[in-house]
């Protein structure tokens, strides 16, 4: 196969956040969220250069170590080969260590991004081969399917491959995020994580799961119920006890809410004329956002908007 060849001009990517799990759906359910970053990417001549603002500017590398770099050279591999030189320019507003899906989202936006700056990128990499490489890279499919699809998303792997479906999520429901200060590390939650949990705690979770999908979509006034969980965040409670405490006080008051992803922050899914007095409920040493549903997944945008 004959090598690629790439647009000269500029491309444009917007990820959103994500949240996985939404309580009892772990390592499969995912929720696309109105928080996003924007990536800029330029086939050069020669070379990397990387520019970075907002989360991580003061942190991550600039170099191939960068998640995003290393997601873009694994597409043009796959695509028939590599650029000779790279511009990166980032926009991050999705918050690190916080289980808002910031890793999926690098990982999407380098993969989009690859494609869409290779002549016939969408041909050689269609968006079920661009699932499959995310979910290769992150190494579960629930956040990157809800990165890459938008909307409210069921993945699991078949054959070992990933495959998702994408679901509209009710209109009416309003999404608030609490995000506390500090990080929890991925590995560090999942590392609290049994290895056996009890048949019944498995039976009830299952239930919730399926009944969370019918109230994401058409019952919102099931979320409470729907939400509840057995499998993982009670035993993440020793690497986050406020963010448990918080999902506790908040459940207690009627208002659905989880960890999200594997955490810290925590997730209440309200309706619009509640959610303004759920944002202020968590107190102190929260950042509460109101966001909004995000539908369009990841996107290439026009440059000048």
């Amino acid at each position: 196969m004959a090598g690629p060849a790439f647009r000269a001009a500029a491309v444009r990517v917007r990820v959103p956040a994500t949240s996985a799990n939404l309580g009892p759906g772990f390592d499969a359910l995912g929720l696309s969220l109105g928080l996003y970053d924007d990536v800029v990417v330029r086939v050069a001549d020669s070379g990397l250069h990387i520019d970075i603002a907002g989360e991580g500017a003061d942190t991550l590398p600039r170099d191939e170590g960068h998640l995003l770099v290393r997601a873009l050279r694994t597409a043009f591999e796959l695509l028939g080969g590599q650029p000779r030189g790279l511009e990166v320019v980032c926009a991050n507003r999705i918050p690190h260590g916080r289980g808002l899906g910031s890793s999926s989202a690098a990982i999407c936006a380098g993969i989009t991004a690859a494609r869409a700056v290779t002549i016939g990128g969408a041909e050689r990499l269609d968006d079920t081969a661009l699932l499959e490489l995310a979910t290769e890279i992150e190494g579960h499919p629930d956040n990157v399917a809800a990165c890459l699809l938008g909307g409210f998303t069921l993945a699991w792997t078949e054959s070992g491959a990933a495959r998702a479906v994408r679901m509209q999520p009710s209109d009416s429901i309003v999404p608030v995020v609490f995000v506390p200060a500090k990080a929890v590390l991925t590995e560090t939650a999942r590392g609290l994580l049994p290895r056996t949990v009890p048949h019944v705690d498995a039976a009830a979770n299952a239930g919730r799961a399926a009944l969370l999908v019918e109230a994401l979509t058409r019952r919102p006034e099931l979320l409470l119920a729907a939400t509840e969980d057995r499998l993982h965040q009670e035993y993440r409670a020793p690497a986050m006890p406020d963010s448990v405490a918080l999902v506790n006080r908040l459940r207690a008051d009627g208002v659905p809410a989880v960890i999200s992803g594997a955490g810290p922050t925590v997730l209440a899914l309200t309706e619009d004329g509640a959610a303004d007095k759920v944002a202020r409920l968590a107190g102190e040493g929260w950042a509460a956002n109101r966001l909004a549903l995000d539908a369009q997944g990841a996107s290439v945008l026009p440059l000048g908007t």
